[in-house]
């Protein structure tokens, strides 16, 4: 688990492209701090796992389904990214429950410099959209943000803004950020059990009612599959065994 207090910002220094897969090598410091193998640390939001490290760098593997979901297929070689090591158990809780998991990949629709405040509108995707809220919390990037306000749109999506200050501008990738750039988003791990458990309601709720006097069935449809470990029982009654000592 994570906080999204990042902790430094680390450099990409090799990215290997493999069938499906990559590697990458990061440079850090602060975050290889008694680091060992299996470790995991955030990598712009997403939890990687250690799997070598020395010399100043740590090498982490992406498999294809992390591309898929994350921006980091987009990393290139001298990129900075926001590192955070998996908080320890006896830690300050500085930001909110981060799992590591991204959500979802938004975009940064527009960046509005102000003094003392950069004001960035992101577009999430519908996965996200829900569970943002206005005064909630947002990871983007592996930052714990504050959600400033919410505009949702007609297809599921919805754009939300987050004001940056100047301290988390020097110690993140955020000011190298622009219109068009592609960020890892991680919503509220609560505001997600709690749209799955609506999610779940609603639709045991539409469900037509259970008929007890109904007749169950023992077919099982083409692409139907019983649990592990269970037998289908036959539909019809079995045929006796043939008795074999007659001709």
């Amino acid at each position: 688990m994570f906080t999204g207090i990042i902790e430094e910002v680390g450099i990409v220094r090799a990215i290997e492209v493999g069938d499906g897969h990559a590697r990458l090598a990061i440079a850090a410091t602060v975050v290889l701090d008694e680091a060992i193998l299996g470790d995991s640390i955030a990598v712009d939001g997403c939890c990687l796992t250690v799997a070598d490290q020395g010399d100043g760098t740590f090498t982490a593997d992406l498999m294809a389904e992390t591309l898929r979901a994350t921006a980091l297929g987009d990393l290139a070689v001298g990129d900075g990214v926001n590192l955070e090591r998996a908080m320890a158990a006896d830690g300050r809780f500085g930001g909110h429950v981060v799992q590591g998991h991204v959500d979802g990949v938004g975009e940064v629709v527009a960046r509005d410099d102000e003094p003392g405040t950069t004001w960035l509108s992101v577009r999430a995707p519908a996965t996200i959209a829900p569970a943002l809220v206005a005064k909630g919390s947002i990871t983007l990037q592996g930052a714990s943000l504050t959600v400033v306000d919410v505009i949702d749109h007609g297809d599921g999506r919805a754009t939300f803004r987050v004001g940056l200050i100047p301290h988390t501008l020097a110690h993140t990738t955020f000011d190298s950020l622009q219109v068009g750039d592609r960020v890892n988003l991680e919503a509220d791990v609560v505001a997600k059990y709690v749209q799955r458990l609506v999610d779940h309601d609603r639709l045991a709720t539409a469900r037509p009612p259970h008929d007890p006097d109904s007749t169950p069935t023992n077919t099982l449809g083409e692409h139907d599959h019983l649990p592990a470990g269970r037998v289908a029982e036959p539909t019809a009654s079995p045929q006796p065994p043939r008795d074999r000592t007659s001709a």
